[in-house]
């Protein structure tokens, strides 16, 4: 009967109390807040006459782009060529340097607590900059051209991949890399017979999805002047001719499909074949 009318109390307890929030949190809601009323009376938002322009002038630029001008094809698939060997190389180069990175910044692999530090301070940097401004960066180093936007998607890449790969060869089971080490095996033989063969898998995904976005960032690059379709595009927008910029919105368009259906192929027969 105790019993019973203990299990009866307990189903009739008032759900528990929503906490009182943290200083810190209270701190970060507000600013929050503030920022969003500040945007809001500085126009940041969308306003419906506005927007009601914006639908106007889009339907312009349609009218002007319709049907796509194709006389300067040859031009546009040379740069197009172009851009598509940026994101290839750029992010064979990152993903390539991203091993080593990621071994250095896996606290489970790295050689010692200074090295895992300098290797996510790197890790950090990279992703932190937006690729644009490693666009420009590099522009002023090597100058105008292709070079500049392979080393910025690069390094973009360098940053994407290091984490992840870090992160996945952190998570690998801890047995594989004592089991070697006990068995005598060199650090070497550890990474090549027991991290990187764990890792392979997703390591390819991610090097899968970093292509992907290299693909689109390619295209931004060159409107700062890292070469590739993007100077065309830029061109031809300034100078009106949006027939001409509709012919290289389709292409660019074209192109960054076929990288998504490629990833995603692979992507898909890499997890067939892990089952």
């Amino acid at each position: 009967m105790t019993a019973t009318r203990a299990e009866s109390r307990a189903g009739r307890r008032p759900p528990a109390r929503i906490r009182r929030p943290s200083l810190l949190t209270l701190t970060v809601v507000l600013v929050i807040a503030a920022l969003l009323i500040n945007g809001w009376g500085q126009g940041v938002t969308m306003r419906p006459d506005a927007l009601a322009t914006g639908v106007f002038r889009l339907g312009q630029f349609l009218d002007d782009a319709v049907p796509p001008d194709v006389d300067r094809i040859g031009p546009i698939l040379k740069a197009l060529l172009v851009t598509v060997e940026m994101a290839l190389l750029g992010t064979a180069i990152g993903v390539v340097v991203s091993m080593p990175l990621a071994v250095l910044a896996a606290r489970n692999t790295s050689p010692h607590r200074t090295c895992y530090t300098a290797g996510r301070a790197v890790i950090t940097i990279c992703r932190t900059i937006p690729d644009l401004v490693w666009g420009l960066i590099f522009v002023i180093a090597v100058g105008l051209g292709p070079q500049a936007g392979v080393l910025a998607i690069a390094v973009d890449v360098l940053g994407f991949c290091g984490r992840f790969f870090a992160e996945a060869i952190e998570d690998i089971d801890p047995g594989r890399i004592e089991g070697l080490r006990a068995l005598g095996a060199p650090r070497v033989g550890v990474l090549t017979g027991g991290i990187i063969p764990d890792c392979l898998p997703s390591f390819v995904t991610t090097s899968m999805f970093a292509l992907e976005s290299s693909a689109r960032s390619s295209v931004v690059l060159g409107l700062v002047g890292a070469g590739g379709i993007g100077i065309e595009l830029a061109t031809s927008m300034t100078l009106l001719r949006y027939d001409e910029a509709a012919t290289i919105i389709l292409a660019i368009l074209g192109v960054v499909v076929v990288f998504e259906r490629v990833s995603a192929a692979i992507r898909a027969r890499l997890i067939g074949g892990e089952k």
